[in-house]
């Protein structure tokens, strides 16, 4: 132990006195720092006076969320059921500009939903037929349940129920209305004595994935999908027999905004259509039995990304693939200069152990970048947060834990990339081969994930190749059941943040282990 402290305080001195190597650590922080702090993505939020503002309804959970939908509904009081069967469920897509074309989103929703209020964000279960997805269970924004699978029409029809007991919802389906299977059941936890409770439908805005040429694009637009309900039948405590009509949360038709308020005020439902756009509109129809319902948007988080609004605090640390460069080259130098300039003689003369010498190289250089990647990551999380909301860019929040892996893991990455590219110098032992070596590994992966390569082979590439690690900047969790563009130029990555950081430090555990063998193998 004494042996390696004295080379680690060898190393550290060697580097700290050279200028060259403390001035590129300064330079890593400082592009971290100054492209995080740029005034790049712009933004309207805020921007027109008071109102235009951008801000999300909360769900249960403390998580923002996405409200909107169409919902024909009465009020509940205590235990009660609704059950109805679901004959059709279209949809309409965008097509050509001022166009429309017909077909359903995968996650388009209709089916029965009890909340505990109209207002976005509250507590809710429901029950639906999905676009693709078969029969769902999904509450409180973020749980999803599975039922069966299939789709929907008026020769295979699909029957829902969805039951209160208390604060405790079950879900149930049936194909001909007398035998049922329980999808399952949903607890909501401060779930008020009356509730609002009946149809819904939403449909979630469209993408569509360009994975064509050179480079990744997305287009897309809002969608619509109508639901056509018949033989509609309450049990419990309901109030009246006049239905009501909701057209919760912004949507395109109503001018809302991101996440801001809108809809239209209760309207009983009597054969007309609730919405004054041209085209497609949400609302209810009611023909005797038969209700037709179409809506818009989508009862999930709400997330960043190509159909969803805003970034997150992943977009502060743009400049860590600058800062990633000067590490690797800074790594693969500090030992490949002094086989340059003749030196590694003596340094080995001096501490003739000569793992023990690797391994208090990669301390110090590891050591130094983690400790500078940490203090610029926590100064641009902190102040890059304030620009983007300066410049009118819709910013979600991240709870602190989520900053705080986010932080720690910026200077992970470039400290384990450090020793990566340092273990490729002890290996190769000419710098500009072992330079090209550590940037082609460790920076082009993530480059050309991000550009030219199909998303396939983009994600294969950053579950494998240390570019595998800027997972840990990833702020925004992926649903399964959120329609969205889950690619890294959105800020998602393939892997969990920690799973990726194992894969970079598996790569340089094997390099380092390669290095060790070689070195005592090899003359000077």
């Amino acid at each position: 132990m004494t042996a390696y402290l004295r080379a680690l305080a060898a190393e550290w001195t060697k580097f700290r006195t050279m200028r060259g190597w403390v001035a590129a650590v300064m330079i890593a922080a400082a592009l971290i720092v100054g492209l995080g702090l740029l005034p790049g993505l712009q933004g309207s939020c805020g921007k027109n006076g008071p109102g235009s503002e951008c801000v999300a309804p909360v769900g249960p959970g403390g998580e923002e969320v996405t409200d909107s939908l169409t919902f024909v509904h009465q009020a509940l009081t205590g235990d009660g059921s609704v059950t109805v069967r679901l004959t059709g469920l279209t949809g309409e897509l965008p097509g050509e500009p001022g166009e429309s074309r017909s077909g359903l989103v995968p996650w388009a929703k209709a089916g029965l939903i009890v909340r505990g209020a109209t207002t976005q964000g509250a507590t809710y279960a429901a029950v639906m037929m999905t676009g693709a997805h078969g029969v769902r269970l999904q509450y409180d924004y973020v749980h999803d349940v599975a039922g069966k699978p299939g789709g929907v029409s008026a020769e295979a029809p699909r029957w829902l129920r969805l039951t209160r007991s208390g604060d405790t919802l079950t879900a149930a389906e049936s194909t001909d209305g007398t035998a049922w299977s329980t999808v399952g059941s949903a607890r909501l936890t401060g779930l008020p004595a009356t509730v609002e409770a009946g149809l819904f439908v939403t449909s979630p805005q469209f993408t569509e994935l360009a994975d064509e040429g050179l480079f990744v694009g997305a287009m897309g637009g809002p969608s619509h999908a109508t639901g056509v309900f018949d033989r509609l039948a309450l049990a419990g405590g309901w109030h009246g027999d006049t239905w009501k009509t909701d057209v919760i949360g912004a949507s395109v038709e109503h001018g809302g905004g991101a996440g801001g308020p809108g809809g239209a005020p209760d309207a009983p439902v009597a054969g007309g259509s609730v919405g004054a756009a041209p085209g497609r509109v949400s609302g209810a129809e009611r023909d005797g039995d038969t209700f037709r319902l179409t809506g818009s948007g989508d009862i999930a988080p709400s997330l960043p990304g190509v159909a969803g609004v805003g970034v997150t605090i992943t977009s502060t640390l743009v400049g860590t693939f600058a800062g990633l460069i000067v590490v690797v080259v800074l790594g693969a130098v500090f030992v490949t200069a002094e086989y340059r300039r003749g030196l590694i003689r003596t340094t080995f003369a001096a501490a003739p152990h000569r793992v023990r010498l690797l391994a208090a190289k990669a301390t110090v250089v590891g050591g130094v970048t983690f400790v500078a990647g940490l203090i610029a990551a926590a100064v641009v999380v902190s102040l890059g947060q304030q620009v983007l909301r300066d410049n009118g860019v819709y910013l979600h929040p991240a709870s602190t834990a989520t900053e705080a892996r986010v932080v720690v893991g910026t200077a992970a990455l470039l400290a384990v990339a450090a020793v990566l590219a340092l273990a490729f110098g002890a290996v190769l032992r000419r710098g500009v081969t072992a330079i090209t070596t550590a940037v082609v590994v460790i920076v082009m992966p993530y480059v050309l994930a991000m550009t030219v390569l199909p998303t396939t082979a983009g994600q294969w590439l950053l579950r494998v190749s240390p570019a595998a690690a800027f997972a840990l900047q990833q702020a925004s969790p992926a649903y399964p059941q959120v329609a969205n563009i889950y690619t890294p130029a959105n800020g998602y990555f393939p892997l969990a943040p920690w799973a990726g950081l194992a894969v970079l430090a598996a790569w340089a555990a094997v390099a380092f282990a390669a290095a060790a063998v070689l070195l005592r193998k090899r003359d000077a």
